[in-house]
């Protein structure tokens, strides 16, 4: 079900923000979910370029949320 938006939103973004996928059962995502403190799955984590955590949301995502955070990061 994420799947789709995370394309999206990777096709959006191109050019403005990375998007990286982490699959939580893999050593990476483990890591990176005990670092950025993900609880459930699926969690989207927007970082800002230097590695701060900006957003954190768990389950299905609203892409525009995701797009307007990403903006205001920009626009700093």
């Amino acid at each position: 079900m994420a799947k789709p938006i995370v394309d999206g939103l990777e096709k959006d973004l191109e050019g403005k923000a990375q998007v990286h996928r982490f699959d939580v059962l893999s050593r990476i995502g483990r890591q990176a979910a005990a670092h950025y403190g993900a609880r459930g799955v699926p969690t989207l984590l927007v970082v800002d370029g230097n590695g701060q955590l900006v957003l954190s949301q768990v389950g299905i995502v609203r892409p525009g949320a995701v797009r307007d955070k990403v903006d205001e990061l920009l626009a700093q």
